[in-house]
């Protein structure tokens, strides 16, 4: 371990300070006219802020016309609008309003990048628990988050890891959207007798 000036503590050797900016691609969210949203599919995925947020991927729930701001399948979604620094992975292209960034990695490791704004995410939680709440965070302010950087043998070795459980766990996300889709069509059906449950399954 050696010390950094800039972070004022140790951090292992070889690895190297730097702000958020260093490592991710960051677009900030713009909401669309109110007009264009909808409830009934028409147009494209709109997530507004954490409130659609779920326990990884976002729920659902509605859509824009006149998309402004785009995230894209895999990207991270983080809330820049109390709570600040919630975070959740986009499982689908979508557009996204002004209580959210979408963020991706430069180095090519989404794993990696998510465990560093998930350690972001407790510092802003640590910090609203002592009464410091934050209502939003500015964009140069989010840029410049400072960070620790491994070297790129470590994240390479985090990567071969990790990365085989984010893609699973795209891939059941994308199972649990389909089977909700089917649940909430049959449902309807299923209240008024037009279909039956099959008492042999």
């Amino acid at each position: 371990m050696v010390w950094n000036d800039k972070l004022k503590r140790e951090i292992p050797e070889g690895w190297d300070d730097g702000i958020l900016i260093d490592i991710a691609n960051i677009t900030m969210g713009q909401s669309p006219d109110g007009s264009s949203y909808n409830e009934v599919g028409e147009g494209m995925l709109f997530y507004q802020g954490s409130t659609d947020f779920g326990m990884r991927f976002p729920s659902v729930r509605q859509y824009t016309t006149a998309p402004s701001r785009f995230a894209k399948k895999g990207d991270i979604l983080m809330s820049v609008r109390a709570p600040v620094g919630s975070i959740n992975i986009a499982n689908n292209d979508c557009c996204i309003g002004r209580g959210l960034s979408a963020i991706n990695s430069k180095l090519g490791s989404i794993s990696h990048l998510y465990y560093i704004l998930n350690d972001l995410r407790i510092a802003f939680d640590q910090r609203n628990a002592a009464g410091t709440t934050f209502g939003s965070i500015t964009k140069e302010d989010l840029y410049s988050l400072p960070i620790i950087i491994p070297s790129d043998e470590v994240i390479r070795a985090f990567d071969k890891i990790c990365s085989p459980m984010f893609d699973r766990q795209m891939i059941l996300g994308e199972e649990i959207d389909i089977l909700t889709k089917q649940r909430d069509e049959l449902l309807p059906h299923l209240m008024n007798g037009q279909v039956s449950v099959n008492s042999d399954l």
